[in-house]
């Protein structure tokens, strides 16, 4: 089963309450963004090029819902049969009007299903009803499946850190992108 009628996905809003406990995410990828950045006296170059890894990589990190660092949280589950398959947090940055995707996050067997499009369909429908200029997000150029699924979506490229997580990012093609679409 490759998609899941819409029908059958509810979406509902949790509660720190009710929220999951800290999640482990994982993801496969086998290409990256190669990142080079040179400059001269009146010049920046900065390049971002699709590579291959010699042999696929698994990515995991740890992750916890409503940090006290998110301003104005809500949290979104795709549920399925009533069991939770997917989840997506955003936060209000009220000092320049853009909501925020904190975390999103769907369970391993029911990607390329569907669901994510639908959980980002409701962030694009909760940022307009609040009004909101723009639905931002970071990712890794190392996360090439999530990078593909955000430019179909619209999102853009807005900026970059090449030391977010460490001093050697680029050399661990790890690189935090920013990434934005404007509503």
């Amino acid at each position: 089963m490759n998609h899941i009628s819409r029908r059958k996905i509810n979406i509902i809003e949790l509660t720190k309450q009710n929220a999951p406990p800290n999640f482990v995410d994982s993801y496969e990828t086998s290409g990256y963004y190669d990142v080079s950045v040179s400059t001269g006296r009146k010049t920046w170059k900065t390049e971002l090029v699709l590579k291959t890894f010699e042999k696929p990589v698994e990515k995991r990190y740890e992750a916890k819902f409503f940090e006290n660092y998110v301003e104005e949280p809500r949290l979104f589950a795709a549920s399925f049969e009533e069991r939770q398959v997917g989840w997506i947090e955003l936060g209000y940055d009220s000092w320049n009007n853009r909501i925020r995707v904190w975390e999103f996050f769907i369970k391993q067997e029911f990607r390329r299903k569907g669901i994510g499009t639908l959980l980002m369909d409701h962030a694009m429908k909760i940022a307009k009803e609040k009004g909101a200029r723009m639905l931002v997000l970071e990712t890794q150029t190392c996360n090439a499946p999530a990078i593909s699924f955000y430019q179909k979506y619209g999102f853009a490229l807005i900026g970059f850190d090449i030391a977010a997580y460490s001093n050697d990012d680029i050399s661990r093609k790890e690189v935090r992108l920013e990434l934005g679409l404007r509503l």
